[in-house]
């Protein structure tokens, strides 16, 4: 009896213990909503609470990761000097000047013009894009994709890079470690890049008897392909096919509606910059950053852009903070679209903000969801958002709108690869691309158009009445979404 009530003494005496070195480790630097969700988890769930979060209760990526971002940051910086040249400077609403600003200290990479954009919400139409600009490729090819795999859509793809390799051009490729274990035919992929004579290296990779171990949850999410410093694409599509080959998709008949853009101009060496800096990460090999002079054309529909790269390599949360900015300084319309909507306090009080000053906010969601957690969480933040007088936009099954962009007023707006979530502001690497334009955004408004028409508008009276099961579902997948 003596026995089992040391045992237990000496278990509570563990629990304060985990309880307070939680408290402590917790609150450093971090945000009182999640620190609180941590340190609830662990007094609860004392010892697997404390064993999750030391998984992944830390949010950075490890110290040689940082140090070589940095480093990059510096090369971009030193040779930024010069390159900033606009198209439209005089067409600017008056606050852009300050985000560009924002953006470059954050990012280290400038704010250009001389561009050239184009949208492709076409799933099969962008990667036809994608190997027309590869077949034109004299130099080098960079692709950089969280999900890469070759299948039965993307085989096309595949053999475009196989036939760039025999004219000689250097193929670089970077997929997601972890993702590739998690998808079908990874053995496949792989072979097809080491018979071409491809440079493959895998981001992020989780192998402890190696060294390389951070923790398991930060992952490179962006999307990219750079042909020779001319030609860039960027967006929302992975590489693979559009049911993600998952069975239980299949079964649901779901597919994936992407979005994603063109770029031609001096905007592709930014966006370029991106790649050597997560290949010098993976590799230790540092590769020439672009510094011939910008040449600005004289066509009146070149376009000023500026990429923003993003993720625990940086210091800061480079994209939530672009966004708040954006939407606080909106006059007349935000529009915004996230397959994935759990936002960050600051993003959500700026949007109730922006409609409750009589701006038109719309937000474009699926109807459903293939992440359970993250679906019931973003539901939980519908009824304030729809007593505020955001609209709120439900993009009808088995169709699941994957597409990340949003767009302000009349001549700015941002696609990329980042969420309007907490995972893609803190945790994820990603990048996205500032546009300023009066046609680009246009354009981009026709996108959204079309997810209007083929959405329904979700009602805040039919909302209330849901089930209560769902309701609680709901407020218990928020509380998860803080533990960060």
């Amino acid at each position: 009896m003596q026995e089992v009530e040391t045992v237990t003494l000496l278990l509570v005496l563990a629990h304060v213990v985990i309880g307070f070195t939680a408290t402590v480790l917790v609150s450093a630097n971090r945000r009182p909503s999640a620190a609180i969700a941590w340190v609830l988890t662990i007094i609860f769930i004392p010892f697997a609470g404390a064993f999750v979060f030391f998984l992944i209760g830390f949010g950075r990526l490890p110290a040689g990761r940082r140090a070589k971002q940095r480093e990059v940051n510096e090369l971009m910086l030193a040779r930024t000097v010069g390159l900033s040249q606009l198209s439209h400077r005089n067409e600017w609403p008056e606050w852009l000047e300050s985000a560009a600003r924002l953006n470059l200290n954050l990012g280290a990479l400038p704010m250009v013009g001389g561009n050239r954009a184009e949208l492709l919400p076409d799933y099969q139409g962008s990667i036809d894009r994608m190997i027309k600009a590869i077949d034109t490729a004299t130099e080098y090819v960079h692709v950089q994709f969280y999900i890469l795999v070759l299948d039965d859509t993307t085989a096309s793809f595949f053999a475009a890079l196989r036939r760039a390799r025999a004219r000689g051009v250097v193929v670089r490729v970077l997929s997601d470690h972890v993702s590739g274990f998690l998808l079908p035919r990874r053995k496949e992929t792989l072979a097809a890049f080491s018979d071409m004579g491809a440079e493959w290296r895998a981001m992020l990779p989780l192998r402890p008897l190696k060294g390389q171990w951070q923790r398991p949850d930060l992952r490179n999410h962006r999307k990219l392909v750079v042909v020779d410093g001319r030609i860039g694409f960027t967006g929302s599509q992975n590489l693979i096919d559009s049911t993600y080959l998952k069975k239980k998709n299949i079964a649901r008949g779901l597919h994936w509606h992407e979005l994603m853009m063109s770029l031609e101009g001096p905007a592709v060496r930014e966006l370029d910059a991106v790649f050597v800096s997560d290949w010098y990460s993976e590799t230790d090999e540092l590769l020439a950053l672009d510094t011939s002079p910008v040449i600005l054309g004289a066509a009146p529909d070149l376009l000023d852009a500026q990429v923003l790269p993003s993720g625990p390599s940086f210091e800061n949360d480079n994209n939530l903070k672009l966004y708040v900015l954006l939407i606080q300084n909106a006059r007349k319309r935000v529009s915004i679209t996230s397959p994935y909507f759990v936002p960050e306090e600051s993003t959500l009080l700026a949007m109730i903000t922006a409609a409750s000053r009589g701006l038109e906010v719309e937000l474009f969601v699926s109807a459903i969801g293939d992440q359970t957690l993250v679906y019931h969480a973003q539901r939980s933040y519908y009824e304030a958002l729809l007593r505020a007088g955001v609209s709120i936009y439900l993009y009808r099954a088995p169709t699941v709108l994957h597409s990340k962009h949003f767009s302000i007023d009349d001549d700015v707006a941002v696609v990329g690869s980042s969420n309007m979530d907490i995972r893609s502001f803190s945790l994820n690497m990603e990048v996205s691309v500032l546009v300023q334009g009066r046609e680009f955004v246009d354009r981009l408004r026709a996108v959204e158009d079309d997810y209007r028409a083929n959405s329904d508008r979700l009602d805040l009276e039919t909302w209330l009445k849901r089930p209560l099961g769902q309701k609680i579902s709901d407020n218990l997948a928020r509380l998860t979404s803080s533990l960060q």
